[in-house]
């Protein structure tokens, strides 16, 4: 009994010795034998191995990979907009629902405590995040319960919201990260609760965060744990405000979420076609027709025989199906979750609402000039810093900058308390082989290396010519005798919508007909106009490998 009780405190002390080296060897540089996190050493971070397996609150992962992008099956509109081409996208985490009215309430709501319009310097911010409810009226239809009802009505609290722009729906993408990010730092205790303090005080931004996080919140409440417990500890009273207090957290800590986004085209599309459940077939011929895995819209499964597994326009006039044999429940977009998911795990991504993606428009998707996570319509930016070094806060160092829309709709182009980014310069790209300039929306098309009318442009667009008859915005200016604004519209003839104002949409809706499922279909509207059938989800980039690793022989034997 005696020798065997030996051995177990034997065993016991060499697996804590081993322990304690793995962790030693863990928080030691590997290279310069330097200790990671340790005051005697610099205090200097560890970027120890990351992988975020656990999807954010409401996501679901997407494994990247390649796929046929394109190539609708039926085309009978002719478009010739969605030629197959090879692409690869990138893992990353997507809502498996379209955002719901409750949920952009929320984002209502907030925006309306932290950004009083009772406050003159305030007034446009909450009206700009309101969805347009007129998106239901018809001229020759009775459907103005859906106006006064639709969107804050706790009857339809579950339905995905429409009436949203795409700038209004990048915007929530923005604030979404914002405030996981604060919901984090109050769990972990590295921020007071700020929700059982002043309202009007509650704005947090996470780059400001990282760079200026005195400045927020009046500089009262970014208290920090580690400080915080260490002076508990010693008995030492509260520290005065502003005083610092520990290590700043960094992006190096991992502890803040990668930000919220729509979704570009090839990713929405990839995650729509779900070709993982049918690789062979879906991925190198490109012919999935739904997100579902067949060719017909009415389920095969012996409990659901025939039902349908989208919601979508039938045929003239018939919306839902007959009185008490409804085909697909709804006669507009339906409670989330009310049809099987893809093979993702994603609901609706056929029917229900059409959903904003991020892109810029263009008829033709050119995968010779990157079939890598493909894109377009990035600006490229920078903080803009002053003369003493630090970031320019809007509000405070610069003054809050309006755009009016062409429908008459004022939105901020960054909201009060952020921090100033400005489009980076010349000098910023010179010598770089991967891009040359700030704005790329038009790169390779409509400058002079891609429009033959080049020169005929000059005079509409002296700045940035464009290949594309679209229209012009709306030129406001002030009277000089009167003092009245005058709003100049453009009164030449125009041919298309094509601008770089106009942004993809994907997938039918409760208002299209079947042909509009494919997740191939591609469609566009101004960036600045919503409706009845357009929603949007967000997704987040998956940082690390893109699926969980498989150890090899060689990692084994080790």
């Amino acid at each position: 009994m005696k020798k065997i009780l030996n051995i177990s405190i034997l065993t016991i002390t060499t697996i804590l010795f081993i322990s304690c080296s793995s962790n030693k060897s863990n928080n030691t540089s590997r290279l310069t034998g330097l200790s990671f996190n340790d005051p005697k050493n610099g205090n200097y971070i560890k970027n120890s191995s990351f992988e975020n397996k656990d999807a954010p609150l409401g996501m679901v992962l997407v494994e990247g990979g390649s796929f046929t992008m394109g190539q609708v099956q039926d085309d009978v509109m002719f478009d010739w907009n969605t030629t197959p081409k090879k692409m690869h996208v990138r893992p990353f985490f997507m809502d498996e629902t379209e955002v719901t009215n409750s949920e952009y309430f929320l984002y209502v709501q907030y925006t309306k405590d932290v950004f009083s319009p009772s406050e003159e310097k305030y007034k446009h911010i909450y009206n700009s995040v309101l969805p347009d409810t007129l998106v239901w009226r018809k001229s020759l239809g009775n459907t103005d319960i859906l106006t006064q009802n639709y969107f804050r009505h706790p009857a339809y609290a579950e339905y995905p919201v429409v009436g949203v722009t795409w700038l209004q729906a990048n915007e929530y993408c923005k604030w979404r990260t914002n405030v996981v990010n604060l919901k984090k730092l109050i769990d972990k205790g590295f921020i007071k609760n700020i929700f059982e303090s002043d309202s009007t005080r509650n704005f947090f931004d996470t780059d400001r965060f990282l760079s200026d996080s005195e400045g927020l919140f009046e500089g009262d409440t970014t208290i920090y744990k580690r400080g915080v417990n260490t002076r508990r500890a010693r008995g030492q009273a509260r520290p005065a405000r502003n005083a610092f207090q520990g290590r700043k957290i960094t992006q190096a800590d991992g502890i803040l979420q990668q930000k919220y986004r729509l979704p570009t085209e090839a990713e929405w599309e990839f995650a729509a076609k779900a070709v993982a459940e049918n690789r062979e077939y879906n991925n190198i011929r490109g012919r999935k027709k739904y997100a579902w895995n067949g060719k017909y819209t009415r389920s095969k499964d012996k409990r659901y025989r025939g039902d349908q597994l989208a919601n979508f326009k039938q045929g003239k006039g018939s919306y839902s199906g007959l009185s008490g044999w409804s085909s697909d429940g709804s006669d507009i977009p339906i409670e989330i979750k009310s049809y099987p998911p893809n093979a993702f795990g994603l609901y609706d991504m056929s029917g229900n609402v059409a959903e904003w993606v991020a892109d810029i428009y263009r008829p033709i998707i050119d995968n010779e000039a990157n079939d890598f996570n493909y894109f377009r319509g990035n600006i490229f930016t920078k903080k803009l810093i002053n003369k003493e070094g630090k970031v320019v806060i809007v509000g405070d160092d610069v003054a809050v900058e309006y755009d009016t829309l062409p429908n008459g709709s004022i939105h901020p182009k960054q909201l009060p308390g952020a921090i100033k980014y400005i489009p980076i310069t010349k000098n910023d790209a010179t010598f770089r082989t991967n891009f040359s300039k700030s704005d790329n929306v038009n790169i390779s098309d409509g400058d002079l290396n891609s429009s033959r009318f080049y020169e005929d442009d000059q005079d509409r667009f002296a700045s940035r010519p464009s290949m594309y008859n679209s229209p012009k915005n709306p030129i406001r200016t002030i009277d000089t005798t009167t003092g009245a604004e005058v709003i100049n519209v453009d009164a030449k003839k125009r041919s298309t919508l094509i601008s770089d104002q106009t942004r993809v949409y994907k997938g039918g809706s409760w208002a299209d007909r079947e042909y509009w499922l494919d997740p191939a279909q591609r469609r566009y509207l101004p960036e600045y106009m919503a409706t009845n059938f357009i929603g949007f989800r967000c997704v987040t980039d998956k940082l690390g490998p893109m699926a969980p690793r498989k150890k090899t022989n060689a990692v084994r034997s080790r």
